[in-house]
Protein backbone atom coordinates (compact mmCIF):
# COMPACT_ATOMS: atom_id res chain seq x y z
CA UNK A 1 0.00 0.00 0.00
CA UNK A 2 2.81 2.19 0.32
CA UNK A 3 2.93 5.19 2.55
CA UNK A 4 -0.26 5.86 4.65
CA UNK A 5 -1.31 8.90 6.57
CA UNK A 6 -2.70 8.31 10.18
CA UNK A 7 -4.93 11.15 11.19
CA UNK A 8 -5.20 11.28 15.44
CA UNK A 9 -8.53 13.19 16.12
CA UNK A 10 -10.07 12.29 19.41
CA UNK A 11 -8.06 9.16 19.88
CA UNK A 12 -4.70 10.33 21.23
CA UNK A 13 -4.06 6.93 22.50
CA UNK A 14 -2.42 3.80 21.46
CA UNK A 15 -4.50 0.79 23.46
CA UNK A 16 -7.45 -0.25 22.10
CA UNK A 17 -6.96 2.23 18.76
CA UNK A 18 -8.36 0.19 16.31
CA UNK A 19 -7.88 2.60 12.98
CA UNK A 20 -4.46 3.43 14.09
CA UNK A 21 -4.02 -0.85 14.12
CA UNK A 22 -5.57 -1.50 11.32
CA UNK A 23 -2.95 1.55 9.45
CA UNK A 24 -0.30 -0.21 10.63
CA UNK A 25 -1.41 -3.29 9.31
CA UNK A 26 -2.10 -2.48 5.77
CA UNK A 27 0.90 0.48 5.37
CA UNK A 28 4.39 0.09 4.31
CA UNK A 29 5.64 3.55 5.83
CA UNK A 30 3.10 5.14 8.16
CA UNK A 31 3.06 8.70 8.78
CA UNK A 32 0.89 10.02 12.56
CA UNK A 33 0.17 13.63 12.53
CA UNK A 34 -1.79 15.63 14.21
CA UNK A 35 -3.26 19.30 12.85
CA UNK A 36 -4.15 22.27 15.11
CA UNK A 37 -6.69 23.48 12.83
CA UNK A 38 -6.99 27.08 12.60
CA UNK A 39 -10.16 27.75 12.63
CA UNK A 40 -10.66 26.66 16.48
CA UNK A 41 -8.46 29.50 17.15
CA UNK A 42 -10.98 31.64 16.13
CA UNK A 43 -13.55 33.91 18.29
CA UNK A 44 -16.98 32.35 18.80
CA UNK A 45 -19.98 34.24 17.60
CA UNK A 46 -20.44 35.05 21.56
CA UNK A 47 -17.08 36.85 21.61
CA UNK A 48 -14.72 34.85 23.49
CA UNK A 49 -12.35 32.16 22.64
CA UNK A 50 -13.58 28.74 21.14
CA UNK A 51 -10.48 27.13 22.91
CA UNK A 52 -9.55 27.98 26.27
CA UNK A 53 -6.61 27.56 27.89
CA UNK A 54 -7.38 24.38 30.07
CA UNK A 55 -8.33 22.56 27.18
CA UNK A 56 -5.28 23.28 25.14
CA UNK A 57 -2.83 22.63 28.13
CA UNK A 58 -4.38 19.16 28.75
CA UNK A 59 -4.48 19.09 24.75
CA UNK A 60 -0.54 19.08 24.53
CA UNK A 61 0.07 17.50 27.52
CA UNK A 62 -1.64 14.61 25.61
CA UNK A 63 0.15 14.89 22.37
CA UNK A 64 3.22 14.76 24.43
CA UNK A 65 2.72 11.46 25.84
CA UNK A 66 1.55 10.13 22.77
CA UNK A 67 4.38 11.51 20.84
CA UNK A 68 6.84 9.89 23.39
CA UNK A 69 4.48 6.43 23.20
CA UNK A 70 5.28 6.47 19.53
CA UNK A 71 8.88 7.35 19.68
CA UNK A 72 9.00 4.16 21.83
CA UNK A 73 7.89 1.87 19.44
CA UNK A 74 9.95 3.30 16.29
CA UNK A 75 7.87 5.93 15.14
CA UNK A 76 7.02 9.63 15.80
CA UNK A 77 4.05 12.08 15.88
CA UNK A 78 4.36 15.21 13.94
CA UNK A 79 1.91 18.15 14.95
CA UNK A 80 1.40 20.64 12.34
CA UNK A 81 -0.55 23.52 11.98
CA UNK A 82 -2.76 25.32 9.36
CA UNK A 83 -5.96 24.49 7.40
CA UNK A 84 -6.45 20.84 6.29
CA UNK A 85 -7.23 21.89 2.96
CA UNK A 86 -3.69 23.42 2.80
CA UNK A 87 -1.79 21.39 4.76
CA UNK A 88 -3.25 17.77 3.35
CA UNK A 89 -2.40 18.07 -0.27
CA UNK A 90 0.96 19.37 1.03
CA UNK A 91 1.64 16.10 2.82
CA UNK A 92 0.06 14.17 0.20
CA UNK A 93 2.26 15.98 -2.65
CA UNK A 94 5.62 15.15 -0.57
CA UNK A 95 4.65 11.87 0.59
CA UNK A 96 3.35 10.37 -2.57
CA UNK A 97 0.25 9.27 -0.42
CA UNK A 98 -3.44 9.79 -0.83
CA UNK A 99 -4.89 7.15 2.01
CA UNK A 100 -5.53 8.38 4.92
CA UNK A 101 -6.78 6.35 8.12
CA UNK A 102 -8.56 8.56 11.35
CA UNK A 103 -11.13 7.59 13.66
CA UNK A 104 -14.96 8.76 12.61
CA UNK A 105 -16.52 11.69 14.69
CA UNK A 106 -20.41 11.81 13.63
CA UNK A 107 -21.39 15.47 14.49
CA UNK A 108 -21.01 17.80 11.31
CA UNK A 109 -18.04 19.62 11.61
CA UNK A 110 -15.78 16.92 11.55
CA UNK A 111 -17.91 15.07 8.59
CA UNK A 112 -17.67 18.24 6.83
CA UNK A 113 -13.54 18.06 7.02
CA UNK A 114 -13.81 14.03 6.21
CA UNK A 115 -16.20 15.52 2.79
CA UNK A 116 -13.74 17.83 2.14
CA UNK A 117 -10.75 15.58 1.97
CA UNK A 118 -12.38 13.27 -0.12
CA UNK A 119 -13.21 15.97 -2.23
CA UNK A 120 -9.33 17.05 -2.57
CA UNK A 121 -9.10 13.31 -3.79
CA UNK A 122 -7.78 11.51 -0.61
CA UNK A 123 -8.76 8.20 -0.04
CA UNK A 124 -10.07 8.50 3.78
CA UNK A 125 -10.50 5.31 5.59
CA UNK A 126 -12.18 6.11 9.35
CA UNK A 127 -13.50 3.87 11.74
CA UNK A 128 -16.04 4.44 14.77
CA UNK A 129 -14.35 3.67 17.76
CA UNK A 130 -15.20 5.98 20.69
CA UNK A 131 -18.15 4.09 21.84
CA UNK A 132 -18.85 1.37 24.50
CA UNK A 133 -21.30 -0.26 22.51
CA UNK A 134 -20.63 -1.39 18.81
CA UNK A 135 -23.34 -0.06 17.10
CA UNK A 136 -23.50 -2.82 14.92
CA UNK A 137 -24.19 -5.16 17.96
CA UNK A 138 -27.09 -2.90 18.96
CA UNK A 139 -30.98 -4.66 19.11
CA UNK A 140 -31.88 -2.22 16.67
CA UNK A 141 -30.72 -0.21 13.60
CA UNK A 142 -29.05 2.83 14.86
CA UNK A 143 -30.74 4.93 12.85
CA UNK A 144 -33.94 3.81 14.26
CA UNK A 145 -32.62 3.74 18.18
CA UNK A 146 -35.56 4.81 20.69
CA UNK A 147 -35.47 8.61 20.95
CA UNK A 148 -35.87 8.54 24.75
CA UNK A 149 -33.38 7.05 27.00
CA UNK A 150 -35.30 4.55 28.91
CA UNK A 151 -36.52 2.88 26.33
CA UNK A 152 -33.52 2.23 24.45
CA UNK A 153 -31.60 1.49 27.68
CA UNK A 154 -34.07 -1.62 28.44
CA UNK A 155 -33.59 -2.48 25.07
CA UNK A 156 -29.70 -3.36 25.26
CA UNK A 157 -30.40 -4.76 29.12
CA UNK A 158 -33.15 -7.26 27.78
CA UNK A 159 -30.71 -8.30 25.10
CA UNK A 160 -27.53 -8.63 27.49
CA UNK A 161 -25.49 -6.71 25.73
CA UNK A 162 -22.71 -5.30 27.96
CA UNK A 163 -19.47 -3.66 25.83
CA UNK A 164 -17.72 -4.36 22.72
CA UNK A 165 -14.35 -6.45 24.15
CA UNK A 166 -11.01 -3.78 23.22
CA UNK A 167 -8.24 -4.78 21.05
CA UNK A 168 -5.59 -6.60 22.84
CA UNK A 169 -2.81 -7.12 19.92
CA UNK A 170 -0.36 -5.64 20.28
CA UNK A 171 0.72 -2.72 17.54
CA UNK A 172 3.89 -3.15 14.82
CA UNK A 173 4.12 0.22 13.82
CA UNK A 174 5.41 0.68 10.06
CA UNK A 175 8.52 2.64 9.33
CA UNK A 176 8.30 6.74 8.75
CA UNK A 177 8.43 7.86 5.35
CA UNK A 178 11.92 8.65 3.63
CA UNK A 179 10.72 11.62 1.66
CA UNK A 180 11.31 14.80 3.80
CA UNK A 181 7.97 15.58 5.44
CA UNK A 182 6.84 19.19 6.83
CA UNK A 183 8.53 19.54 10.08
CA UNK A 184 6.89 19.98 13.31
CA UNK A 185 6.10 22.91 14.90
CA UNK A 186 6.15 23.83 18.86
CA UNK A 187 2.71 24.91 19.51
CA UNK A 188 3.58 27.78 22.43
CA UNK A 189 1.23 28.17 24.61
CA UNK A 190 0.49 31.08 27.47
CA UNK A 191 1.48 30.30 31.17
CA UNK A 192 -1.73 30.26 33.44
CA UNK A 193 -2.51 30.62 37.02
CA UNK A 194 -4.81 26.68 37.07
CA UNK A 195 -5.96 25.25 39.53
CA UNK A 196 -6.66 21.78 37.91
CA UNK A 197 -5.65 18.34 39.01
CA UNK A 198 -5.67 16.49 36.43
CA UNK A 199 -2.59 15.70 33.52
CA UNK A 200 -3.43 14.57 29.91
CA UNK A 201 -2.06 11.92 28.31
CA UNK A 202 -2.91 7.84 28.07
CA UNK A 203 -0.14 6.98 30.62
CA UNK A 204 -1.76 8.83 33.21
CA UNK A 205 -5.54 7.80 32.14
CA UNK A 206 -4.44 4.33 32.75
CA UNK A 207 -2.75 4.87 35.97
CA UNK A 208 -6.17 6.82 37.07
CA UNK A 209 -8.08 3.61 36.00
CA UNK A 210 -6.04 0.97 37.13
CA UNK A 211 -5.92 3.03 40.82
CA UNK A 212 -9.76 3.79 40.65
CA UNK A 213 -10.86 0.16 40.67
CA UNK A 214 -7.95 -0.98 43.03
CA UNK A 215 -9.06 1.32 45.68
CA UNK A 216 -13.19 -0.39 44.95
CA UNK A 217 -14.35 3.33 44.45
CA UNK A 218 -17.16 1.57 42.06
CA UNK A 219 -18.68 0.20 44.45
CA UNK A 220 -19.37 3.80 46.53
CA UNK A 221 -20.15 5.31 42.74
CA UNK A 222 -23.57 5.91 42.82
CA UNK A 223 -23.85 7.01 46.83
CA UNK A 224 -21.29 9.84 45.99
CA UNK A 225 -21.78 10.37 42.47
CA UNK A 226 -23.73 13.88 42.75
CA UNK A 227 -21.17 15.20 45.90
CA UNK A 228 -18.95 18.23 44.81
CA UNK A 229 -15.89 18.50 46.61
CA UNK A 230 -13.05 16.50 46.00
CA UNK A 231 -11.92 13.50 43.26
CA UNK A 232 -12.99 10.70 44.44
CA UNK A 233 -16.79 11.24 44.88
CA UNK A 234 -16.76 10.34 41.06
CA UNK A 235 -15.17 8.19 37.97
CA UNK A 236 -13.30 10.89 36.67
CA UNK A 237 -12.68 8.70 33.18
CA UNK A 238 -14.77 11.84 31.35
CA UNK A 239 -11.47 13.86 31.62
CA UNK A 240 -9.35 10.95 29.59
CA UNK A 241 -12.32 9.67 27.81
CA UNK A 242 -12.92 13.00 26.02
CA UNK A 243 -9.45 13.65 24.11
CA UNK A 244 -9.63 9.75 23.07
CA UNK A 245 -6.31 9.18 26.47
CA UNK A 246 -8.54 6.29 26.87
CA UNK A 247 -11.39 4.34 25.16
CA UNK A 248 -14.55 3.72 27.07
CA UNK A 249 -14.80 -0.29 26.15
CA UNK A 250 -11.60 -0.25 28.30
CA UNK A 251 -12.99 0.92 31.14
CA UNK A 252 -16.09 -1.20 30.60
CA UNK A 253 -14.07 -4.59 30.45
CA UNK A 254 -11.95 -3.39 33.70
CA UNK A 255 -15.44 -2.78 34.79
CA UNK A 256 -16.25 -6.28 34.06
CA UNK A 257 -13.36 -7.95 35.36
CA UNK A 258 -14.21 -6.59 39.12
CA UNK A 259 -17.56 -7.72 38.76
CA UNK A 260 -16.46 -10.68 38.38
CA UNK A 261 -14.08 -10.81 41.38
CA UNK A 262 -15.79 -8.79 43.63
CA UNK A 263 -18.93 -9.23 42.77
CA UNK A 264 -22.21 -6.51 40.82
CA UNK A 265 -23.24 -4.04 43.13
CA UNK A 266 -25.57 -0.37 42.84
CA UNK A 267 -22.12 1.40 42.15
CA UNK A 268 -21.12 -1.13 39.64
CA UNK A 269 -24.39 -0.89 38.02
CA UNK A 270 -24.92 3.04 37.83
CA UNK A 271 -21.00 3.05 36.52
CA UNK A 272 -21.94 0.99 33.38
CA UNK A 273 -25.33 2.75 33.57
CA UNK A 274 -22.96 6.23 33.38
CA UNK A 275 -21.63 5.24 29.83
CA UNK A 276 -24.60 3.88 28.63
CA UNK A 277 -25.54 6.89 28.78
CA UNK A 278 -22.28 8.40 26.85
CA UNK A 279 -22.92 5.79 24.11
CA UNK A 280 -26.16 6.92 23.78
CA UNK A 281 -25.47 10.32 23.23
CA UNK A 282 -22.83 9.14 20.55
CA UNK A 283 -25.71 7.07 18.60
CA UNK A 284 -28.08 10.13 18.99
CA UNK A 285 -26.40 11.56 15.74
CA UNK A 286 -26.73 8.60 13.21
CA UNK A 287 -30.61 8.98 14.11
CA UNK A 288 -30.90 13.12 13.71
CA UNK A 289 -27.83 14.68 12.30
CA UNK A 290 -27.71 18.17 11.81
CA UNK A 291 -30.31 18.62 13.53
CA UNK A 292 -29.09 18.08 17.17
CA UNK A 293 -26.71 21.33 16.31
CA UNK A 294 -29.66 23.80 15.29
CA UNK A 295 -30.92 26.30 17.93
CA UNK A 296 -34.12 24.73 18.22
CA UNK A 297 -32.74 21.14 18.25
CA UNK A 298 -35.66 18.46 17.98
CA UNK A 299 -38.18 21.12 19.21
CA UNK A 300 -40.00 23.53 17.95
CA UNK A 301 -39.25 26.56 20.30
CA UNK A 302 -36.70 29.03 19.74
CA UNK A 303 -33.79 29.37 21.76
CA UNK A 304 -33.43 32.52 24.52
CA UNK A 305 -32.15 35.52 23.12
CA UNK A 306 -28.37 36.47 23.77
CA UNK A 307 -27.86 39.64 26.14
CA UNK A 308 -23.89 39.66 26.17
CA UNK A 309 -24.23 41.69 29.90
CA UNK A 310 -26.60 38.57 31.63
CA UNK A 311 -23.46 36.46 29.99
CA UNK A 312 -20.73 38.29 31.31
CA UNK A 313 -22.63 37.83 35.10
CA UNK A 314 -22.91 34.24 34.51
CA UNK A 315 -19.71 32.94 32.68
CA UNK A 316 -17.33 35.51 34.83
CA UNK A 317 -19.10 34.17 38.10
CA UNK A 318 -20.99 37.11 39.32
CA UNK A 319 -24.72 36.99 39.24
CA UNK A 320 -24.79 37.23 42.37
CA UNK A 321 -26.19 33.50 43.09
CA UNK A 322 -23.76 31.52 45.36
CA UNK A 323 -23.95 28.06 44.55
CA UNK A 324 -23.87 29.03 40.60
CA UNK A 325 -20.67 31.01 41.04
CA UNK A 326 -19.06 28.82 42.66
CA UNK A 327 -19.65 26.38 40.60
CA UNK A 328 -18.38 29.10 38.13
CA UNK A 329 -15.28 29.76 39.03
CA UNK A 330 -14.05 26.14 39.93
CA UNK A 331 -14.82 25.64 35.88
CA UNK A 332 -13.34 29.00 34.80
CA UNK A 333 -10.28 28.26 37.53
CA UNK A 334 -9.53 24.55 36.68
CA UNK A 335 -11.60 23.48 33.47
CA UNK A 336 -13.56 20.93 35.26
CA UNK A 337 -17.09 20.87 37.34
CA UNK A 338 -18.85 17.91 38.66
CA UNK A 339 -21.67 16.58 36.59
CA UNK A 340 -24.11 17.95 39.08
CA UNK A 341 -22.55 21.45 38.97
CA UNK A 342 -22.79 21.57 35.39
CA UNK A 343 -26.56 20.80 35.71
CA UNK A 344 -27.29 23.36 37.89
CA UNK A 345 -25.31 26.05 36.55
CA UNK A 346 -26.81 25.20 32.94
CA UNK A 347 -30.04 25.48 34.39
CA UNK A 348 -29.45 28.74 36.30
CA UNK A 349 -28.62 30.47 32.32
CA UNK A 350 -31.24 29.47 30.93
CA UNK A 351 -34.28 29.32 33.04
CA UNK A 352 -33.14 31.88 35.84
CA UNK A 353 -31.26 34.19 33.54
CA UNK A 354 -33.41 33.28 30.33
CA UNK A 355 -29.81 32.84 28.54
CA UNK A 356 -29.34 31.55 25.07
CA UNK A 357 -28.34 27.67 25.80
CA UNK A 358 -26.10 27.83 22.60
CA UNK A 359 -23.95 30.12 24.25
CA UNK A 360 -23.89 28.58 27.63
CA UNK A 361 -22.91 24.99 25.12
CA UNK A 362 -20.21 27.06 23.43
CA UNK A 363 -18.70 28.55 27.44
CA UNK A 364 -18.58 25.02 28.60
CA UNK A 365 -16.45 23.73 24.57
CA UNK A 366 -14.26 26.75 25.50
CA UNK A 367 -13.33 25.90 29.19
CA UNK A 368 -13.93 21.97 29.92
CA UNK A 369 -11.31 19.74 29.49
CA UNK A 370 -13.37 16.91 29.29
CA UNK A 371 -15.23 18.42 26.23
CA UNK A 372 -16.99 16.46 24.20
CA UNK A 373 -18.89 16.44 21.52
CA UNK A 374 -21.87 14.33 21.75
CA UNK A 375 -22.45 15.05 25.62
CA UNK A 376 -21.88 18.79 25.48
CA UNK A 377 -24.62 18.84 22.73
CA UNK A 378 -26.81 16.09 23.82
CA UNK A 379 -26.95 17.15 27.46
CA UNK A 380 -27.71 21.21 27.30
CA UNK A 381 -30.17 20.27 24.56
CA UNK A 382 -31.75 18.05 27.37
CA UNK A 383 -31.30 20.60 30.29
CA UNK A 384 -32.70 23.84 27.84
CA UNK A 385 -35.93 21.00 26.28
CA UNK A 386 -34.73 21.06 23.21
CA UNK A 387 -33.39 17.10 22.90
CA UNK A 388 -34.73 13.93 24.34
CA UNK A 389 -35.81 14.78 27.38
CA UNK A 390 -39.74 13.78 27.70
CA UNK A 391 -40.03 16.40 30.57
CA UNK A 392 -38.99 19.38 27.82
CA UNK A 393 -36.51 20.55 29.51
CA UNK A 394 -34.67 20.35 33.66
CA UNK A 395 -35.18 23.82 35.50
CA UNK A 396 -33.32 23.58 38.64
CA UNK A 397 -34.45 25.10 42.29
CA UNK A 398 -31.20 26.47 43.03
CA UNK A 399 -32.36 26.73 46.91
CA UNK A 400 -32.82 23.37 46.99
CA UNK A 401 -29.94 21.99 45.07
CA UNK A 402 -28.18 24.02 47.59
CA UNK A 403 -30.01 22.77 50.23
CA UNK A 404 -29.73 19.09 49.13
CA UNK A 405 -25.34 19.31 47.77
CA UNK A 406 -23.84 22.04 49.95
CA UNK A 407 -26.31 23.02 53.04
CA UNK A 408 -23.26 23.95 55.18
CA UNK A 409 -21.69 25.82 52.34
CA UNK A 410 -18.46 24.04 52.08
CA UNK A 411 -18.01 24.26 48.18
CA UNK A 412 -18.88 27.58 48.14
CA UNK A 413 -16.35 28.42 50.76
CA UNK A 414 -13.69 26.76 48.33
CA UNK A 415 -14.50 28.81 45.48
CA UNK A 416 -15.48 31.98 46.25
CA UNK A 417 -12.84 32.78 48.88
Amino acid sequence: MATVIYWFRNDLRLNDNPAFAQACKDADHLLPIYLHQQHLEAITPWGFSRIASHRKNFLQESLKDLGDQLKGIGSSLVELSGDLEEIFPLLGRRLGANIIYCEQIEAPEELEQVTILKRLGFDVRFYWQSSMLNPQSLPFDVKQMPKIFTPFRVEIERTGVRFLNPLEASIITPPLPSQGIIPAQEQVLPTIKSRSIFRGGETAALAHIAQYFERCLPDTYKLTRNQLIGLDYSSKFSVWLAQGNCSARVIAKQLDLYERQHGKNDGTYWLWFELLWRDYFRFLPFKYGKKLYSSKGLSDKPANAFDMEKFHQWSRANTGEKLVDAGMRELNLTGYLSNRMRQIVASYWIYDMKGDWQAGAAWFESQLIDYDVYSNQGNWLYIAGCGTDPRGGRAFNIKKQTEDHDPNGDYQKIWLS
